[in-house]
């Protein structure tokens, strides 16, 4: 599906903490934004419930809806791509969006190998995902980013006023577009 020129610049990540937020976020992104559904912590057919209404949202406003999930269960589930670590995304799937995740330059250099069409390199900032946790940093984050050989979008304690002091333009957040 995408590389560079059509991939969207800004990603909504789904999450138990931001859920009650999502329809109000996606309507308030861009349209033709990304939205990347994770919401794993609801099971079987309540999470595909509310994937469908979700989705429903995003498509609404022409954004781009993936699923951290199996390429399997994103064809069955109407996504227009899957979003896992580099291995979980191969092999390639034609027809999908390959996001990967990434925390170094060997997962950068995998998910280019593998041919993923971007990857979220993370995190850049601390996070309330992982707190206490490392961070890259801008110096390192943009280094690698640069080095990666396939677009990458910044990851991790992202909200518009960092993600403009990164000078990076392809971002993603959980927190800081709910």
């Amino acid at each position: 599906m995408a590389r560079a020129k059509t991939l969207p610049a800004l990603w909504l990540i789904s999450d138990a903490r931001n859920d009650a937020q999502l329809e109000r976020a996606l309507a308030a992104l861009p349209p033709g934004s990304g939205f990347i559904y994770r919401h794993y912590h609801l099971a079987g057919p309540e999470r595909l419930a509310r994937f469908r209404a979700l989705r429903r949202a995003a498509r609404a406003r022409g954004h781009i809806v993936v699923l951290a999930d199996s390429a399997l269960t994103a064809r069955e589930w109407g996504a227009d791509g899957i979003y896992g670590s580099p291995r979980a995304l191969w092999p390639r799937r034609a027809g999908l969006l390959h996001l990967a995740t990434a925390h170094d330059m060997a997962e950068l250099g995998l998910a280019a190998r593998l041919g993923a069409d971007a990857a979220l390199l993370s995190p850049v900032f601390s996070t309330r995902s992982h707190p206490g946790g490392g961070t890259l940093g801008p110096v390192r984050f943009r280094l690698l980013a640069r080095q990666a050989g396939l677009p990458v979008i910044a990851l991790g304690g992202m909200n518009r006023a960092r993600a403009r002091a990164l000078q990076w333009s392809r971002w993603a957040a959980i927190d800081g577009l709910s």
